[in-house]
């Protein structure tokens, strides 16, 4: 049985199991919750992939290993985004001017709070760079921390949890301010909250989920660009 037992934790079938159960599940009990925004589908999956890890006593090493081709699945669902884009492109190019000024501002601001704070808390530097990207999407995430350091587990728990307290956030903030524009809406999600974000976006839209998409894109390569520079410019 142990055998058994091994060999199953050595194969991607049980990990690739794991993820597609704890996905299906997270999107079961999301709608038996009554699609609550604090409480997204992807974060249910994630709890659920770590309790199943913890009770087979799965390593997070092994199980990423054995995922890994599922990641590479990222790319391709992120340029799929363009599509959304493209379908909403006229009432885009009408913004253009008021996006291109945001996005700088708020990719910065993203990035700059969560790194001060956890410098003031005297985190060491692989901690703050494993935060740095925490509002961008998986994929470019991953290629910045290739470039500036830190740990690929912190920085996707990062990811997560910025992920959700975006939607969280932005729907109170929503109510507060009394914000009901769609595409107001959809790019502060998209600019914060990346693919969790664009998740909630299309909840309330199509023209939300495309300014969302076009949030999540451009804050992604303005932050692949800058962010490295800006790590070897203060010698981090």
């Amino acid at each position: 049985m142990s055998e058994l037992h091994a060999s199953l934790l050595d194969t991607p079938i049980l990990a690739i199991s794991l993820t597609l159960a704890a996905y299906l599940g997270g999107i079961y009990l999301f709608e038996r919750m009554g699609r609550p925004s604090w409480c997204p589908a992807v974060l249910l999956g994630a709890v659920l992939t770590a309790a199943s890890l913890w009770l087979l006593r799965y390593e997070y090493v092994d199980y990423q290993r054995n995922v890994s081709w599922i990641t590479l699945l990222l790319g391709p669902a992120t340029v799929a985004l363009a599509v959304p884009l493209y379908q909403q492109r006229q009432h885009i190019f009408a913004l253009w001017k008021p996006i291109l000024c945001c996005v700088p501002l708020a990719a910065v601001l993203a990035a700059l709070y969560a790194v001060l704070i956890a410098w003031l808390l005297g985190a060491p530097p692989e901690v703050l760079a494993s935060l740095a990207p925490k509002s961008v999407t998986a994929p470019l995430a991953m290629g910045i921390r290739e470039q500036i350091g830190g740990s690929l587990s912190l920085m996707l728990g990062g990811l997560l949890i910025t992920g959700v307290l975006t939607t969280i956030f932005v729907s109170l903030l929503a109510r507060l301010l009394k914000i009901s524009d769609k595409r107001i809406l959809g790019f502060a999600l998209g600019v914060n909250g990346h693919a969790i974000g664009i998740v909630r976006a299309f909840e309330l839209g199509p023209t939300a989920g495309a300014f969302a998409s076009l949030g999540m894109s451009l804050t992604g390569v303005f932050t692949a660009l800058i962010l490295p520079l800006v790590w070897r410019l203060f010698g981090l």
